[in-house]
């Protein structure tokens, strides 16, 4: 499955728009990783732990999104779109959403 965030794949003509799919993602951030990301906020450094949350919660909606365009029957998704929301009382929610435009190339 071609998975594009442009409005086109090179090369390859769209011949028919499927409809707009999207995927979700919503995954806690657990209180350790938020305490060991805040050590290393003060001792400077990369935020591992948070860094692999994200990296799993975009490949999470990004591979619902797929699955929604293999069912439509398509062969790309172009315009692709990827938003990140923190959300919940203390914000340790973290939310990835992704949307596109399924289609059949030619």
């Amino acid at each position: 499955m071609i998975v594009s965030t442009t409005d086109n794949v090179p090369n390859k003509e769209v011949s028919e728009i499927m409809g707009i799919v999207a995927g979700e993602a919503v995954l806690g951030a657990n209180i350790f990783r938020d305490f060991l990301a805040s050590i290393r906020d003060i001792v400077g450094g990369r935020a591992g732990a948070y860094q692999n949350v994200f990296r799993d919660a975009r490949h999470h909606a990004l591979q619902d999104m797929i699955e929604e365009a293999r069912t439509l029957g398509a062969d790309a998704v172009i315009g692709v779109d990827i938003d990140y929301e923190v959300i919940g009382e203390k914000g340790t929610i973290l939310m990835v959403s992704s949307n596109g435009t399924a289609v059949k190339l030619r």
